[in-house]
């Protein structure tokens, strides 16, 4: 599938604001996305992705501040006006039941504005994206959850977007179809598309993007390269019970930690020096009478990340539910 030039958007000091909301939604938020990047948006739930995704796609007017995308031709465009550069996969199931695959795929590509041989081109490439090719008259609600979300995935590339919004498209999936999703994005962005990822599965972030923006209470908290962002040291500790603050705050004053985040029965400090920072927090677990289930001692990874940023766990299950 052909899927064009890409386009770079441009974020800049964008709010939103709903009517009776006690804050923003979104509070100055500026942001960069390359052409061709895998981009991921992170944040707990309440965190504005999905007032920020509903923005870029031209559904929502932000309060101030604008978004810009920089066509194929090289002319920039604010998103009303580059709706068409979009595709989207909503994290709710967003096609006709009763409709069969085909007539599903032929609907949102006439919507797109294809028609006669370049919706017909579009429908066998998005059925090719799917593998849905034999599934083609099968109604959409017969299908399997995966299928379904292979179904939505079609359906968001049928008018080749130079842009691919995903919002949670491997939620409550089996771990084959969420590979089979995942490497078809990685193909579809090796081919050129731009594409920007939500996901409460950081594992499968870590995998496909290259580029990671953290928002937590409508703010950029952190935005850049994935592997710079991963690059300091952290060590896990885990207890059956919740430990005491004054734990918490002696395992902020080993010399060598730089940040402590702690969420439920688990903590995580940043160091510049793993070993010993492993050594002085199990002993100062032993001092407050817990012994850690759990201590793990390395590079961070995208978990840690997070939790160090935000200081909350990152939840499957719970949608992310802006005011949006």
């Amino acid at each position: 599938m052909s899927t064009g030039t890409s386009s770079r958007i441009a974020v800049e000091a964008l709010c939103k604001t709903y009517r009776g909301a006690p804050r923003a939604a979104l509070d100055s938020v500026d942001l960069v996305i390359a052409e061709g990047d895998f981009f991921a948006l992170l944040g707990p739930n309440g965190a504005g992705k999905t007032t920020l995704i509903s923005i870029l796609c031209g559904l929502l007017a932000p309060s101030s501040g604008r978004i810009r995308l920089r066509a194929p031709d090289g002319v920039w465009l604010a998103p009303r006006a580059a709706r068409s550069f979009f595709g989207l996969v909503p994290q709710e199931l967003a096609f006709y039941p009763t409709l069969s695959v085909m007539e599903n795929l032929r609907y949102f590509g006439a919507m797109q504005g294809l028609a006669g041989a370049a919706l017909s081109r579009g429908v066998d490439a998005a059925l090719a994206v799917g593998r849905l090719q034999s599934l083609q008259d099968r109604r959409a609600e017969t299908l399997s959850g995966g299928l379904k979300r292979r179904l939505s995935l079609a359906i968001g590339v049928v008018h080749s977007p130079s842009v691919l919004v995903l919002d949670e498209p491997t939620a409550g999936v089996d771990a084959q179809s969420r590979r089979f999703l995942g490497d078809e994005l990685k193909r579809l962005n090796a081919a050129g598309m731009t594409i920007i990822y939500t996901s409460h599965y950081l594992d499968e972030v870590q995998q496909l993007c290259n580029t990671v923006a953290v928002i937590d209470d409508g703010r950029v908290i952190a935005h850049g390269d994935l592997r710079e962002l991963l690059r300091q040291d952290v060590v896990t500790l885990g207890w059956e019970v919740y430990p005491p603050a004054a734990l918490i705050a002696a395992l902020g004053g080993i010399p060598f930690v730089t940040d402590v985040r702690h969420d439920g029965c688990r903590a995580a400090l940043v160091t510049v020096n793993p070993e010993a920072t492993l050594s002085a927090a199990l002993a100062l677990g032993r001092r407050h009478g817990l012994i850690a289930t759990e201590a793990t001692m390395g590079h961070r990874d995208l978990e840690a990340l997070f939790f160090q940023l935000t200081g909350k766990a990152l939840r499957d299950g719970g949608a992310n539910r802006d005011a949006a």
